[in-house]
């Protein structure tokens, strides 16, 4: 027997609808890219966004855009990115997310594998898409994200300037919605780390399940009173789906643009009133760094998410000096991204924050739509006991059951369970771990050494900027581990000094073995440290 319930797509044009209904008037902030604008604020709403994002749909319906055709966008966070968003996804056409900082092979093959139609891109970016264009047979126009008299008529003289675009178009009543919630509407890629880049194909079922986890309170627990700023990029993982819960509780939301540096984050923070943020540790790293050598606080933030890579504990503990709360989670593209969330469960809560540091570094609790376990090498099931690793498996309405076009053959095992390729071990209290990835735990005499571990004890000295452990051959032990260590400005350091760092924190057979100082630590295309140009880097060909 069914329920008697109406029937109410679960569709992505519901989130604005709602926003625009409830909270238009709501503001929404974003530093603008282009040229001439100098970094200025842009102020806009949720009303304003949505009438904009209608009329784009129109406009793109102009350009034949249909129903699953793919969209992509090459933007910063923005207004206008989140006018595309809504415009490409409300019309039943895939948002294709493109990362400006993978490498232009990477992007030419992106784009002809997914069939963009369109490309949206910021004007800063006019360079790069013009020499992609030759070799992406599929996109027929270019929509550059600013007004007539920013663009570069020499490098992309057919590009259709977007300010323009839209005055001259009404919404002349293009349908959102009213297709199965089953329909796909986002597409990201992962970041090719290995191989050619795959595509998780969101449908708008999965984002929105995802929207409403995301707002759990112990997940990222947004709400009206909040202004959010989501530093994580639109282009990775969707931000993490931040836009969308913002618009969905009617939040204030501050979108930074291209200026990522520590002084503009600060000034926006403050400027802004923000209260929430989420960021990749590299840059929560880089805003204490700041502070440290120029004074000042976080003014009103008072809750961060870091996630996209283990944050080290010395950046945990000086949030908190600060009176920022921050919280570690772990998540991946095929998880939509939300995997695990920190939460106190209240066994934990009454504890001094130094015994619940051991807790904290860990990557969090999975929350409802989200399943773990852990496989060992003999493919059982393993226990939770916070001892015993395995190879971190994951289910749930929000994780990819395969890849665009087939690509990597059969991902789910005989009971639903993908692979996430991270060698994980989950504790009594149900905290899930991080030890390293598959390819780059550390193989010495037969045991496994978590690379993830000594960065975090490695970034706890006063003079580290950057810290990344890598597996260096041993023709006795197979593999030792390598500290590689990017200073902060000013400062020299010994090997000596970062080994004896170690003692009393490790075992002696995880210390490495010997310490490298380089001048700037490689960083990949989402922020993280790139450790496979980094082992080009450091250790000797072959």
């Amino acid at each position: 027997m069914f329920g008697l319930m109406q029937e109410w797509g679960l569709t992505v044009d519901r989130i604005i609808d709602h926003a625009a209904r409830w909270d238009g008037g709501r503001p929404v902030v974003s530093r603008r890219v282009e040229a001439s604008a100098d970094g200025a604020l842009a102020r806009s709403d949720y009303a304003t966004i949505r009438r904009r994002a209608r009329c784009l749909s129109a406009a793109l319906r102009g350009l034949g855009v249909a129903p699953g055709d793919r969209v992509a966008t090459l933007a910063w966070n923005s207004d206008r990115h989140l006018e595309s968003w809504f415009a490409i996804m409300g019309m039943g056409a895939v948002c294709h997310t493109l990362n400006p900082r993978l490498f232009r092979d990477q992007l030419r093959f992106i784009i002809n594998h997914a069939g963009d139609r369109v490309i949206l891109a910021d004007p800063v970016f006019a360079d790069l898409v013009a020499d992609l264009l030759p070799d992406c047979p599929t996109v027929s126009h270019v929509v550059l994200l600013c007004a007539a008299g920013d663009i570069d008529r020499a490098r992309l003289p057919h590009a259709i300037a977007y300010d323009e675009w839209l005055a001259a178009t009404d919404d002349d009543g293009v349908p959102w919605g009213r297709f199965d919630e089953r329909m796909a509407a986002a597409l990201c890629y992962t970041s090719g780390t290995t191989g050619n880049p795959k595509g998780v194909l969101y449908s708008h079922r999965s984002t929105m399940i995802h929207l409403w986890m995301s707002l759990q309170p112990d997940v990222m627990g947004l709400s009206i009173a909040d202004v959010a700023l989501p530093l994580v990029p639109m282009y990775h993982a969707n931000a993490w789906g931040i836009p969308l819960s913002a618009a969905a509780v009617g939040a204030r939301l501050v979108l930074p643009g291209s200026r990522l540096d520590p002084a503009s984050l600060l000034d926006l923070i403050r400027g802004e009133g923000v209260t929430f943020a989420a960021a990749v540790p590299t840059l929560w790293q880089a805003m204490v760094q700041h502070l440290e050598r120029h004074g000042g606080d976080f003014g009103p933030l008072r809750r961060v998410i870091i996630g996209g890579a283990a944050c080290p504990e010395s950046v945990l503990r000086r949030l908190q000096d600060y009176g920022v709360s921050a919280r570690h989670a772990w998540g991946m593209t095929e998880t939509s991204p939300i995997g695990t969330h920190f939460k106190l469960v209240p066994e934990l809560a009454g504890l001094p924050f130094e015994q619940q540091m051991p807790y904290r570094l860990r990557q969090g609790r999975p929350p409802l739509g989200i399943d773990l376990a852990l496989r060992g090498a003999d493919g059982g099931l393993m226990p939770h006991d916070g001892q015993q690793m395995g190879r971190l498996l994951v289910r749930g309405p929000v994780v990819a059951s395969a890849y665009l076009q087939g690509d990597g053959g059969q991902v789910l095992d005989g009971d639903g369970w993908f692979d996430t390729g991270d060698i994980a071990d989950i504790d009594p209290h149900g905290y899930m771990r991080i030890a390293d990835r598959a390819k780059d735990v550390i193989k010495s005499g037969g045991e496994w050494i978590s690379s993830l571990e000594i960065e975090n004890i490695a970034s706890s000295h006063p003079k580290a900027a950057l810290c990344a452990a890598i597996a260096m051959p041993d023709p006795k032990w197979d593999e030792r581990p390598l500290l590689v260590v990017q200073l902060k400005p000013g400062t020299q350091a010994t090997t000596a000094e970062f080994l004896d760092h170690f003692q009393g924190r490790l075992s002696k057979w995880q210390i490495p073995d010997d310490v490298r100082f380089i001048d700037a630590m490689p960083l990949g295309a989402t922020g993280k440290i790139d450790k496979k140009a980094l082992r080009s880097l450091v250790l000797p060909a072959g």
